[in-house]
């Protein structure tokens, strides 16, 4: 099994940051890609950030020059660190991770549960 765990979301003034952590633990062969979507009420899910095991990262317009993304490898954890929050950032951020759990599996995309960023004065 494997499970993604979120961590660091909560209540804060529009202009003020906070920084979001998710773990992968359990049976993991290899994590491709990971990523960072978010959920506003009475919305659809949309993307945040992407960040694949190599290679360039991936931002929604909305967020760029405000979020940055980043990957420890070695502790399958991807962080977003979200600076200059607006109202408009409030949502459930989720995290997700493309990965194998065994060598010769097929990939397969798992998510966390997802933690509440509430931005307001």
């Amino acid at each position: 099994q494997v499970q993604l765990v979120e961590s660091g979301g909560g209540l804060v003034q529009p202009g003020g940051s906070l920084r979001l952590s998710c773990s992968a633990s359990g049976t993991i062969f290899s994590i491709y890609a990971m990523g960072w979507y978010r959920q506003a009420p009475g919305k659809q899910r949309e993307l945040v950030a992407t960040i694949p095991s190599g290679g360039n990262t991936n931002y929604a317009d909305s967020v760029k020059g405000r979020f940055t993304i980043s990957r420890d490898n070695a502790k399958n954890t991807v962080h977003l660190q979200m600076n200059n929050l607006k109202p408009e950032d409030t949502a459930v951020y989720s995290c997700n991770a493309d990965l194998r759990m065994f060598i010769g599996t097929m990939r397969r995309t798992y998510w966390g549960q997802g933690t509440q960023v509430t931005v307001s004065s």
